[in-house]
């Protein structure tokens, strides 16, 4: 009796310990995915051409005047009246 106890403790600890260790591996993961994805979308224009959009930092093509960053714009609540 007392070596089927063991033996069942001893299982549960080795499920929970897999299970904090697959738990772990996939949240950093999930961070490195986060932060890949996080870099790879800037994206850079030139302010006299915004039609120009690259996707790393350097010259405008048509101007030569150097690249920013592009920053998204959000749906961002702007006191706004479409009343006039």
């Amino acid at each position: 009796m007392k070596i089927k106890i063991k033996f069942l403790f001893t299982i549960a600890v080795m499920a929970v310990a897999l299970t904090a260790i697959s738990c772990s591996s996939s949240n950093k993961k999930l961070n490195e995915s986060t932060h890949t994805h996080q870099h790879e979308a800037k994206q850079y224009t030139c302010s006299m051409h915004p039609e120009v959009i690259e996707d790393k930092p350097g010259n405008c093509p048509e101007c030569g005047m150097e690249l920013i960053e592009k920053k998204e714009h959000g749906h961002e609540d702007h006191d706004h009246d479409h009343n006039q």
